[in-house]
């Protein structure tokens, strides 16, 4: 951690202090790290994504106190099944098999051998894979995308997801894809047990998202590699199951909200499912991307597991056959994910003071050992604001939670009687949940004199199945409410000037934004990074993972579409008076381009400041170094501009239409 001496402190407005932590070094200083895997010998891999490498995610693997790169440029190790990927590489030893994001292909990797294609180039995508040694193949969820050369004017075809076996290079069927199961919408997390006899999988059809409802099937691998017929295990339409895992003695367990809590179960056979540490607390999170994984075994007896605790995560030993929790000492009140190998835990863990980091602890000594960093060099801990927990009251009974972080600058000071003002964040998703994990695109607000306050509102994990529940027919209302309330409650509270109270959000969080400032009068400018603002035209574009979600958000037809035009902004532009900026990636294929194209011309139309930036490129969420700073640098231009603080830095960072 850098360190500066320290001097008298300078004076100037909330939101226009000097900060050491810029734009550059936000992007520059962020470094992904996700998806972890165990090979041989106590190696650990995972992906690191690189900004400066147009967000090009490369496996790394440490293996005897040295870290490798095991798949230089060009090769980009990510999966697109479901738009958002997640589980694209297996080990086996010292070989890796991965998807390329460049071609969608299947690769290997073999020793110090260089990466070769065994897939033929197509349509199709794959993900979550499984290695099934005994057969020479891979198990792998396999996407089949239509030809786009349909009628015009007719709907586009839709994928078809399946279960897929694919012959390993070497041998004889090389390449060769066999469907193992198809006829459900979607599928996902393929776990084979430790003799090779039984398939587990998890799927899951329209209109639900698998934190609905998911079902978890089991089958037996037959001779000729085929399965045997499945039965069903576990799941429905109104329970979510997730992250089934064997253990070493053969014995099959999964996580389930049936309780109202995300919980681990293990299968007794006819006996049904037994609950082998119930509690209010979650074992799980929603299933985004392929591969989650937060517990692991450490033999036939123990599982090492990490759960949300009222927004904050735990890790623990949990001893199966009593039901007991023993915490395990850690600094991280953020746990990602884990991985549990000989006698050590991998994990991704962060904390307020602390980025995202991949971390070893030994089980034995509890000794732990940080073996890689997403921030290079984390600011000096006076540059630092350490969030506040704050939970409030919100619309209709509600009980809203937030992070709140403070303006901290230790070299800066604001004149005596101000009060800052504060950005109010909401969570894309909408079913998602924000941490309080170190980020410097936070910090890069509140030592500027900009306080933040990170919502979880109600529809967000990490609280249980009933708080998740609360946006089910109320996206655009009870998201907008807790956003208000948390807002009301800094100012009331003396934290915040009730004049400069600012919204923004990405994503499903851009139409939280969209809506507050288009059917309420609390805050006074916003922020859209691809942000929805018209559902009905969400609907006619999204992709097959979420062509449906607005069924459990807003409402079914023929309901929905009086819902549509009350809560859509594109259809009330004449109540927005409100300035704004967009930010929108040109190659977005979940909330499209015109979605943000619309509001802008609408806005220009009207006169209201507005300013949009398209980024070339980009997609859903910006990977780009010198897409991140033009992006927070125009930001905060705009925000200075429009309260009329000084604009010292990039004053020509964006063009402000109706100023």
């Amino acid at each position: 951690m850098s360190t500066t001496p320290q001097s008298p402190a300078s004076l100037a407005p909330f939101g226009a202090w000097a900060s050491p932590i810029s734009a550059a070094l936000v992007a520059a200083g962020a470094t992904p790290l996700s998806s972890l895997a165990l090979g041989a010998d106590g190696d650990i891999h995972w992906l690191a994504g690189r900004a400066s490498e147009a967000g090009r995610q490369t496996l790394q693997r440490r293996h005897g106190g040295r870290t490798d790169e095991i798949t230089p440029l060009p090769l980009n190790v990510r999966s697109r099944v479901h738009e958002y990927g997640g589980g694209a590489y297996a080990v086996r030893g010292d070989t890796i098999y991965f998807s390329h994001f460049a071609d969608n292909r299947l690769y290997c990797r073999s020793g110090e051998a260089e990466a070769a294609p065994f897939t033929a180039p197509g349509r199709q995508r794959f993900a979550d894979f499984v290695v099934d040694a005994a057969r020479a193949r891979l198990i792998a969820v396999r996407e089949q995308h239509p030809d786009d050369s349909g009628a015009p004017g007719l709907p586009r075809a839709q994928p078809v997801n399946t279960l897929c076996a694919v012959g390993l290079p070497g041998s004889a069927a090389a390449g060769a894809e066999t469907v193992l199961a198809s006829g459900h919408d979607f599928y996902s997390s393929p776990r084979l047990s430790p003799d090779g006899s039984l398939l587990a999988w998890l799927t899951w059809d329209h209109p639900r998202m698998p934190w609905q409802g998911t079902e978890l099937w089991l089958a037996a691998v037959l001779a000729d590699g085929t399965l045997g017929t499945p039965l069903l295990v576990a799941g429905g339409a109104d329970e979510s199951v997730c992250q089934p895992e064997w253990a070493p003695d053969g014995r099959l367990y999964f996580v389930s909200d049936r309780s109202g809590y995300w919980n681990l179960y293990r299968h007794n056979g006819d006996a049904g499912a037994a609950a082998i540490c119930p509690m209010e607390a979650e074992f799980a999170t929603p299933h985004w991307t392929f591969g989650n994984a937060m517990y692991g075994f450490a033999g036939a007896g123990e599982i090492v597991c990490t759960y949300i605790d009222k927004g904050v995560s735990r890790l623990a030993r949990l001893d199966i056959a009593s039901g007991e929790l023993a915490a395990i000492a850690n600094p991280y009140e953020e746990i990602r994910e884990l991985k549990v190998g000989g006698g050590f835990i991998a994990l991704l863990g962060g904390g307020p003071t602390i980025p995202l980091e991949l971390a070893r602890i030994d089980l034995s000594s509890g000794e732990l050992e940080v073996l890689a960093h997403s921030i290079a060099d984390t600011p000096d801990l006076g540059y630092l604001s350490v969030p506040l927990s704050i939970s409030y009251a919100s619309a209709g009974g509600r009980t809203s939670h937030a992070f709140f972080y403070p303006p901290a600058n230790k070299d800066m000071q604001a004149p005596a009687g101000s009060k800052p003002p504060v950005i109010v964040i909401s969570h894309g998703g909408p079913t998602g949940m924000t941490v309080n994990t170190l980020k410097l695109a936070t910090q890069y607000w509140t030592s500027r004199g900009f306080g933040v306050l990170d919502v979880n509102y109600g529809g967000s994990t990490g609280f249980g199945r009933a708080y998740r529940d609360a946006l089910k027919g109320q996206w655009g209302v009870v998201d907008v409410e807790d956003c208000i309330a948390g807002a009301q409650y800094l100012v009331e509270h003396g934290m915040a000037d009730g004049e400069r109270l600012i919204i923004r959000g990405g994503s499903a969080g851009g139409l939280t934004t969209l809506c507050a400032l288009t059917f309420h009068d609390v805050f006074k400018l916003g922020a859209s990074y691809y942000g929805v603002s018209d559902l009905k035209g969400l609907d006619q574009d999204s992709h097959k993972f979420e062509s449906h979600y607005n069924e459990y958000l807003i409402a079914a037809a023929p309901q929905a579409e009086a819902l549509y035009q009350a809560r859509s902004p594109i259809n009330h532009t004449d109540r927005l008076a409100r300035p704004m900026i967009f930010f929108q990636g040109l190659d977005d294929k979940v909330v499209p381009p015109q979605q943000s194209v619309a509001m802008v011309q609408a806005l220009r139309q009207r006169g209201v400041p507005v300013a949009y930036v398209p980024l070339e490129g980009e997609g859903h969420g910006f990977r780009k170094a010198e897409n991140i700073v033009r992006t927070l640098e125009a930001e905060l231009y705009f925000y200075q501009r429009m309260f009329g603080l000084p604009t010292a830095g990039a004053q020509a960072a964006v063009e402000i239409h109706n100023l």
